[in-house]
């Protein structure tokens, strides 16, 4: 019998699906719950188990780790009769690693000690590869003896994992996150854009752009994306255009001026509006090439 602690794992997406997998290979006994059929298909052929309900996957579980698309999906899944707070056991950890407001992950925090429950919000940064690869970094709030009890269960999904503060803390820190990542990305896209229109070698000038101070991750990992035109949904447009409603609200709660990050979250939006939200964030190539004059 193992002796690491059972997992319910609620939400098995792009993201989820890979992390909870990443969880069975490590040892750990993982039940999850999704709206997608074929998706507890994958995680029972992992070696995982699936639940017919939200409250049939954490009643026995010692962890619950929730990995849902924005603040609606996780008070859903949270909140009400069918919800985590009403059927957990008392003591058992809750691990919120989508990415939502901080307010929402304070609030989760507050109601979730009234039942008996702890609570880390642990957002992730790395995409798709990160999350398959078990390379994510992980930015965690919460008091500091649930991260140290949760510790060994990050190590098995990211490489960088660090407790940035209190309740709601990661969830700041992964809003800047992901200010930094779209703001790259579009510096990336208009980068390409020029060299393209300067009748340059891209991808000669991509690789030699990457090895000086220009280089990134963003440009590690999303060079081959714009060289072919390939915007397969690794992190989806929707979802990064949700993001930086995050993080413009939250940067005006507390006063912060983000000017570049505001024109970024626009064309992020007006993507959306355009019918590009399915697509990778890289998608953002196109914005560029359409106020360039480039078909699309």
């Amino acid at each position: 019998m193992s002796t690491l602690p059972s997992v319910a794992w609620i939400g098995l997406g792009i993201m989820g699906s890979p992390m909870a997998e990443n969880l069975l290979k490590a040892g750990y006994a993982v039940t999850g719950y999704t709206l997608e059929q074929a998706k507890l298909e994958r995680l029972t052929a992992a070696g995982g188990s699936a639940a017919a309900s939200v409250a049939e996957a954490v009643r026995d579980a010692d962890v619950v780790i929730t990995m849902v698309p924005a603040s609606p999906q996780v008070e859903a899944v949270a909140y009400g009769p069918d919800g985590i707070l009403a059927n957990a056991r008392p003591g058992a950890l809750l691990i919120d690693m989508s990415s939502i407001t901080p307010r929402t992950s304070v609030e989760l925090a507050a109601a979730a000690k009234e039942k008996g429950l702890r609570v880390l919000d642990a957002p992730v940064s790395g995409g798709e590869a990160g999350a398959v690869e078990a390379v994510l970094s992980i930015m965690v709030g919460g008091d500091r003896a649930d991260f140290d009890a949760a510790l060994p269960l990050f190590e098995a999904l990211g490489k960088t994992v660090v407790r940035c503060g209190p309740h709601g803390a990661g969830q700041t820190v992964k809003a800047a996150n992901q200010l930094i990542v779209a703001v790259n990305i579009q510096a990336c896209a208009e980068a390409v854009v020029f060299l393209e229109k300067s009748g340059v070698d891209l991808a000669a000038a991509l690789d030699v752009l990457n090895g000086g101070l220009a280089g990134s991750t963003v440009l590690s990992r999303k060079k081959d994306n714009f060289l072919a035109r390939d915007f397969r949904p690794g992190f989806r447009i929707d979802l990064h255009h949700k993001d930086m409603g995050i993080v413009t609200d939250a940067a005006r709660s507390v006063g912060a001026a983000l000017p570049v990050g505001a024109v970024v979250a626009q064309l992020i939006g007006s993507l959306s509006a355009q019918g590009d939200g399915g697509l990778d964030h890289s998608a953002l190539l196109r914005s560029v090439e359409r106020l360039s004059g480039q078909p699309v």
